[in-house]
């Protein structure tokens, strides 16, 4: 395997930046350049030269002997000074080195994952840390960084195939008395396993939410206070605002970090019938995004008005313009501020109360595989229950589902995927 180099943090001014160097060649590599190496997992200041033995900067250097590295190669370090000088001039000594090369996107966290220091998941989850931006995404990709999804996959597969070796054990001595019946410890482990696929497949969806962000819609009537209300959650002027009705006819994004949470405010255009053209657009778009949104934040002018938006548990209802008029109950003002505090408390007890509910799971790929799982256990389960005949094709599915598993920590069937994971690291990951 080629010796592989990049610069592994931000380019860029910065106080230290560092230049990682994995394969076989990485100590002769890092010797020309540094001299004498430090001890494997220690730390060393070396004056670095190029290849004509001018002087490039001092740096600590740390090395890190095969297979305790995150590559599980041996790997060496450079943490220089961080301007794009010096960072340019080691990177360039590197590459006048024969049998060493620049990595590709990825490429450390690929090879991480080829010597069995990450699953799959893991590879996920650390793409997820990396592009981390609130607190709640940080602690989910961390929670599948450090692998809590393959030892749910791993439990569950021990399980399975315990299950499987008890049916294909009476498959074997089926000419034979066997003295036991292995269909109610088959069928326990079956329905047991298929609890908790079940379980982690519902917070999968929340999962996905945290990591994408949740969609929280404001809607109501023209002219409602939609915009304004916008603009003071958002702290700036994010949507324009004016006294005539309608004036938005499109949904105006705003992202939001609501106690960690991360969030899109959607400012939707106003519900009404109209003959303009392009304002009916927009409230076909309002309805649209409305209705596929996790929260919805209902905007009314007077308490008793009814909305073409459906209510949903959870969703919240407030009263607009409480500058203008005085009620009873719930009502807000993004001219004055009034009632906002109070509206943010809400949503976020609402998202909290969804979040508590999250999976391990993050991702599409996780949800798939384990709805093949769970529906490969459902036919195994049936199949014991009809009895020895049917034991061979019990066993079948019972293997179906195990793969399916492995599927979920890159075990099999996931080369086709490999390509489009490792496109979204950088250079130096």
């Amino acid at each position: 395997m080629d010796t592989i180099f990049a610069l592994a943090t931000a380019r860029g001014k910065a106080g230290v930046a560092v230049v990682r160097l994995s394969g076989p060649r990485a100590f002769d590599a890092a010797r020309v350049i540094a001299g004498d190496l430090p001890e494997a997992r220690r730390a060393a200041v070396r004056v670095l030269r190029d290849g004509a033995g001018a002087e490039i900067d001092q740096a600590l250097v740390l090395s890190f002997q095969a297979p305790h590295s995150f590559t599980g190669e041996d790997v060496v370090e450079f943490q220089v000074h961080g301007s794009a000088a010096v960072t340019s001039a080691l990177v360039d000594a590197l590459a006048g080195q024969p049998d060493l090369r620049l990595a590709e996107p990825g490429e450390f966290t690929r090879r991480a994952l080829e010597n069995e220091r990450l699953d799959l998941a893991q590879v996920e989850g650390l793409a997820d840390l990396i592009e981390a931006e609130t607190e709640a995404q940080r602690r989910q990709a961390y929670r599948v960084l450090s692998g809590d999804l393959g030892r749910l996959a791993d439990g569950w597969r021990t399980g399975l195939i315990r299950a499987a070796a008890l049916i294909e054990a009476t498959i074997d001595f089926a000419d034979e008395e066997v003295p036991v019946d292995v269909s109610p410890e088959v069928i326990e482990i079956c329905d047991r396993v298929q609890l908790e696929l079940a379980r982690e497949i519902d917070g999968s969806a929340i999962a996905e939410r945290v990591r994408d962000g949740f969609e929280v819609a404001i809607v109501g009537s023209p002219n409602a206070g939609k915009s304004t209300l916008l603009n003071a959650l958002a702290g700036r002027e994010a949507a324009i605002t004016s006294d005539v009705a309608g004036t938005t006819r499109d949904v105006l994004e705003v992202r939001m970090d609501l106690r960690g949470i991360p969030v899109t405010i959607l400012d939707t255009a106003g519900l009404r019938d109209s003959d303009d053209k392009v304002e009916k657009i927009g409230v076909s778009r309002a309805l649209q995004r409305a209705g596929a949104a996790e929260l919805r934040i209902f905007l009314l002018d007077f308490p008793d008005e009814d909305l073409p938006v459906e209510r949903l548990p959870g969703d919240i209802v407030a009263l607009g313009k409480a500058d203008l008029q005085r009620a009873d109950g719930f009502a807000v003002s993004g001219k004055t501020g009034a009632g906002v505090d109070e509206l943010i408390e809400r949503v976020c007890s609402a998202l909290e109360a969804r979040v508590a509910t999250v999976g391990t799971a993050t991702k599409e790929r996780h949800r798939l595989a384990m709805q093949r799982a769970l529906a490969a256990l459902g036919e195994a389960a049936a199949l014991v229950g009809r009895g020895p005949d049917s034991y061979d094709i019990a066993a079948e599915e019972l293997r179906n589902a195990v793969r399916a598993l492995d599927s979920l920590v890159g075990r099999v069937d996931v080369e086709q995927i490999l390509d489009e994971i490792f496109a979204s690291f950088c250079l130096g990951k």
